[in-house]
């Protein structure tokens, strides 16, 4: 069979200028690898600069001559001709990220807290429509276009999940519909999913409800294929996600004793006493990790198990509290990661499930010996954030190892953009790990890339790490904002071109509610403001002081390097407030009854600052 490739087809290439040759309308396009492409302009391309969600189209068409700067990051879109000489590209849509050469428009001060309000607004009407707040109405899958299917389960993780992002909204908007949703959802999970074993002295949350008219009916264990009548350690850390970031706000006890008793529930059933770790599943019995009963299951653990309760709840309990238990809880899970994940001697990529005694389960399920390139990520994410609260060597060395790493082997480096999973092994004799199912790109594990690369640049100060932020931020804004429906897709083909079929179509499922595109929002606005563009920002909260322990408000964005932040002016209730911890990052709350609305406007501190 030939190597040539005799046939066109479409595709995207993404890289920097390396020149442009007016008179024969071709630029040079390099790309993340270095690869050159010429690419013509023959097709008469549209172009186009980024816009984001809620902003009108805004065409570019008639400046590409002026826009085609040496160095200027462009995705573009066309269709490669076969010619004796090889393939020829002819563009047929170029997309800019800014109006100059060192300009991205993602890096501006309101970009992602513009774009969290949209997708807060698309959540809201397809719950709830322009009607009250009624969580009764929630219903798992959402279409693409916000509307209902005809399913009637009410997934408890996926309702915490939409809770986590209207408090989000919250925090860097201040819109109080978004919070009269995060604490109504707060509630229902409370009343209807929550379980409190008075006996065990724990909470363990029911995987949800299946609704029929007025009738009720919960489901203690989990519907998912994977977990089938198990109580998966992943569903109850996700049940606390909402209620936790809501909890940053308001400071609620109720919600902060729910976390406790569910840790309790971690610590009594999922702990390994014996080789630490905690286990992935328990049965719904005798809560026992061990049971016959639990199949595939039974005495394993794995990344979601053992890692989810950072990026989930555990980090932002920290920050409500600055607790010294959660700290340990969190020092040991990393601890855990650094010592078990690494498997530098069979793969680039961490081992993500294990046996008991942390032998490597490599015929589990549907991940086998599989690599999801966004747990990698989500990896080198986290441990930098923990390097700030307790700096170690061995988080930064692990962090900046997978950094340097992981994009040769899981991001589309002629295209940009990362892909989902694939094979942990190369095939003897191939240079590429395989795609395990496609070489589609999902939402979520954007997210990772982006914030793993903001958090490494922002820590190293590497130029190769800014740039990586920058791609990952630039395909994600190109290609995953649904500028038509609202909200973002679930997953794109490796071109960038939506992929709308069975479940990657919806916008809500088992996967997919609010979560992951509003905490990329929430964070990615606290890397590129706070931890490196140099601009400050507004956070709210509204406690009631008189359930705040001290009337101590603690508003510390994310786990950043000590000192690097710093409150800058308070109001509460709209008059300015001067009793403020500023390095501390603390707010001393009046002695009022009743809830306040508390603005904190927060600065970085520059790195010559910090130093003295």
């Amino acid at each position: 069979m030939s190597d040539t490739v005799n046939f066109t087809f479409s595709d995207t290439i993404a890289g920097r200028v390396a020149g442009f040759d007016r008179e024969a309308r071709v630029f040079t396009l390099v790309t993340a690898d270095g690869r050159r492409f010429d690419v013509s302009l023959d097709g008469g391309p549209g172009a186009e600069l980024l816009h984001n969600l809620g902003e009108p189209y805004q065409d570019a068409t008639g400046h590409i001559d002026s826009l085609l700067e040496e160095g200027r990051y462009v995705l573009a879109y066309g269709i490669f001709y076969p010619q004796a000489d090889g393939l020829r590209f002819e563009a047929k849509r170029l997309v800019f990220t800014g109006r100059q050469a060192d300009d991205h428009r993602f890096e501006e001060a309101g970009w992602w807290i513009r774009q969290i309000r949209e997708i807060a607004g698309f959540y809201r009407k397809a719950q709830f429509g322009d009607g009250p707040i009624d969580f009764s109405q929630y219903r798992t899958e959402i279409r693409l276009s916000g509307d209902k299917t005809a399913s009637h389960v009410q997934e408890t993780d996926t309702i915490s999940r939409l809770v986590y992002g209207m408090a989000s909204a919250f925090l860097l908007t201040g819109d109080d519909e978004y919070l009269e949703i995060a604490e109504r959802g707060t509630e229902y999970l409370r009343e209807h999913m929550r379980f409190v074993d008075a006996d065990e002295n724990v909470v363990y949350w029911y995987h949800g409800l299946k609704v029929d008219g007025d009738i009720e009916t919960k489901l203690f264990t989990s519907e998912f294929s994977d977990d089938y009548d198990a109580l998966p350690a992943y569903e109850q850390i996700y049940a606390l996600a909402g209620p936790i970031q809501t909890y940053r706000i308001t400071g609620d006890p109720r919600i902060k004793a729910d976390a406790d008793a569910t840790i309790r529930l971690f610590d009594r059933f999922y702990l390994d006493p014996e080789h630490g770790g905690y286990f992935s599943h328990i049965d719904p019995i005798l809560l026992s990790p061990e049971h016959e009963s639990l199949g595939p299951n039974r005495a394993r653990k794995n990344w979601n198990s053992v890692g989810d309760h950072a990026p989930a709840y555990l980090i932002n309990l920290y920050l409500a509290t600055g607790e010294k238990t959660y700290a340990d809880m969190l020092e040991y899970t990393f601890d855990t990661i650094v010592g078990r994940f690494p498997d530098p001697e069979h793969s680039p990529f961490v081992q993500e499930r294990f046996h008991k005694d942390w032998s490597h389960d490599t015929t589990h399920g549907w991940q086998q010996n599989r690599a999801v390139v966004g747990h990698n990520l989500k990896i080198a994410w986290n441990l930098l954030r923990m390097h700030s609260l307790r700096p170690k060597q061995s988080y930064l060395e692990l962090a900046t190892t997978l950094g340097e790493t992981m994009p040769e082997w899981g991001a589309d480096r002629q295209r940009g953009g990362w892909y989902d999973v694939v094979e942990r092994i190369r095939v003897a004799g191939e240079d590429r790990h395989r795609f395990t199912w496609h070489d589609r790109k999902a939402w979520w594990q954007q997210e990772q890339a982006i914030l793993a690369y903001l958090i490494l640049h922002g820590i190293t100060d590497r130029a190769d790490f800014q740039g990586e932020a920058r791609d990952a931020q630039a395909f994600y804004n190109a290609f995953f904002l649904d500028h038509d429906e609202g909200a973002v897709y679930f997953n794109v083909l490796a071109n960038g071109l939506p992929y709308l079929l069975g479940v990657e179509r919806l916008k809500g499922s088992h996967s997919m509610s609010m979560y992951h595109s509003a905490e990329l929002c929430y964070l990615a606005a606290v890397y590129n403001n706070l931890l490196l563009g140099g601009s400050a920002m507004d956070f709210w909260f509204k406690p009631d002081p008189a359930l705040i322990e001290g009337r101590v408000l603690r508003v510390a964005p994310d786990l950043l390097p000590r000192g690097s932040v710093r409150i800058e002016s308070v109001e509460i209730d709209g008059e300015p407030h001067g009793a403020f911890d500023a390095e501390g990052l603390l707010v001393h709350l009046p002695e009022t009854s009743g809830r306040v609305k508390v603005k904190v406007r927060l600065a970085p501190v520059t790195r010559t600052e910090v130093a003295a």
